[in-house]
């Protein structure tokens, strides 16, 4: 078996459903698994894997044990040569797999390859490649540094252009492909670390045995929660943290770790009292992108509010549409006629125009989306 997606799931039965169905069409022509590992979530996700993918490896643990044990459990029992550990707040396109495993198989020495993340608005999301954080780069990062000057961009290694493949030192754990053979050879995920270490840890320790690392550009991954929480002061508690104990295991313990993390969160708060989180814009017009004038009915009804329909999104038709306009606009992609490759490189072509969006799956009864990076998502019935 060539490939085998590991989907750790904690009570986000919508976005898991999302994103198998997305996995289910990139394995369309390769030989491989899904194995969802279910924290033991009491949203129903186990039920509705069982009931709309009757062919996924169900894993249904007994407790939440986290992210590393529970990713560890799921490489435990896959069979491919290679990995995919991927969130189930992502979606992949049709080709993403076959590319990723093409571009895999020309490199020697071969550690982990990530790729290109965008949120739910389509905007890259920097954490798609990082550096080693280090205290000083950590201290970059957390304060806002990195934003300033070229000498302090190693934390988002900005050495690499967003659309550029080359070496980076760490992957963020959203989308993770590396040999089994590799993953078992260090061990996995360390059971001990905090969270936001994990996959810090585990692409620096591939590192250390001699293991280049790549970002991957040439295909885009939605990943709905940028990284996975709001950027409030537990984020900022539990990336302290998480730098701390990167930091105690691979590092010597420093004084000044304490106090570059100090300043860091005491500029961090200063930047974020002068910061509006989020899209407050309330949504007055939808465009649906579907071949269904019955579902433009039907979502009209649900919402109350004029929904326009198209049968393609090009920037042109939609920038003729929303040329001068002041109302927020919301685009909903229709995954019954169009592919999810289709939907992500429109979302990246269309991302400034004022827009947000939402994806209605093949044969679900929703729309799912999110409307910014610390945007944890939204799902509307239909």
């Amino acid at each position: 078996m060539k490939l085998t997606v590991v989907i750790l799931n904690y009570n986000v039965r919508y976005f898991l459903e999302q994103c198998v169905l997305s996995v289910q069409k990139a394995l369309q022509n390769i030989d491989g698994e899904i194995i969802v590992v279910d924290n033991h979530s009491s949203d129903g996700s186990s039920a509705m894997i069982r009931e709309r993918f009757p062919k996924v490896r169900l894993i249904e643990n007994q407790e939440n044990l986290g992210f590393p044990k529970g990713n560890n459990i799921g490489v435990a029992n896959a069979l491919g040569e290679y990995l995919c550990i991927l969130n189930p707040d992502t979606v992949v396109a049709e080709d993403t797999f076959e590319k990723v495993l093409d571009f895999a198989e020309t490199k020697l020495h071969l550690g982990i390859v990530g790729c290109k993340l965008i949120d739910g608005t389509g905007n890259f999301l920097p954490e798609s490649k990082r550096g080693i954080p280090t205290p000083w780069v950590a201290f970059t990062k957390i304060s806002g540094l990195y934003k300033m000057a070229p000498m302090f961009r190693k934390y988002y290694a900005q050495h690499l252009r967003e659309n550029e493949t080359g070496k980076v030192d760490i992957l963020v754990g959203a989308f993770m492909v590396l040999k089994r053979e590799l993953y078992l050879a260090v061990g996995g995920f360390d059971e001990d670390c905090f969270m936001y270490s994990d996959d810090i840890d585990l692409s620096y320790r591939i590192l250390k045995i001699g293991k280049s690392n790549y970002y991957f550009h040439e295909t885009a991954v939605i990943h709905y929660k940028g990284e996975s929480t709001v950027k409030d002061e537990m984020y900022m508690k539990r990336f302290r943290e998480a730098m701390h104990f990167f930091y105690k295991k691979h590092f010597k313990v420093s004084f000044f770790f304490d106090i570059f993390m100090k300043m860091g969160i005491f500029f961090f708060s200063i930047v974020k009292k002068n910061q509006a989180v989020g899209n407050s814009r309330k949504i007055e017009k939808y465009l649906l992108i579907s071949l269904e004038e019955n579902l433009r009915i039907k979502v009209e009804n649900l919402l109350g509010k004029k929904v326009q329909r198209l049968d393609a999104a090009t920037k042109n038709s939609i920038n003729s549409l929303t040329e001068g306009s002041k109302q927020h606009v919301e685009m909903i992609f229709d995954n019954n006629h169009l592919s999810f490759k289709f939907i992500i490189e429109s979302m990246e072509a269309l991302k400034n125009l004022g827009l947000t969006f939402k994806i209605l799956p093949q044969n679900a009864s929703f729309t799912i989306g999110s409307n910014n990076s610390n945007d944890k998502g939204e799902v509307v019935q239909i």
